[in-house]
């Protein structure tokens, strides 16, 4: 699952439900410190404009169609992997600037 992670974390902590995210250990990069720094493709645009071959909006329509999005530790309770369980409240809430 790519898309859908980032709207399902927030609605939790608006909801006081705990989140909790599997991944296989192979998917971290501890070289990035931050989400900020992972470039995020997009998908080809007629994915959302055209349904079976036929415009479905208008034919300058602004798209953003990324191909996949970025939850914030913040809104983590804990990452489940292979081999472990990381903790998330050790990391702090973001502050406001």
């Amino acid at each position: 699952n790519k898309i859908g992670t980032y709207s399902l974390a927030v609605l939790a902590k608006e909801h006081g439900i705990p989140f909790y995210v599997a991944a296989p250990t192979s998917t971290f990069d501890h070289r990035i410190a931050s989400g900020v720094d992972i470039k995020i493709e997009q998908r080809d645009p007629s994915e959302v404009t055209d349904c079976g071959g036929f415009p479905i909006a208008p034919e300058n329509a602004r798209v953003y169609n990324p191909s996949f999005d970025i939850t914030p530790n913040h809104l983590i309770t804990a990452i489940i992997t292979d081999r472990e369980i990381i903790r998330c409240k050790r990391w702090a809430e973001p502050t406001s600037s």
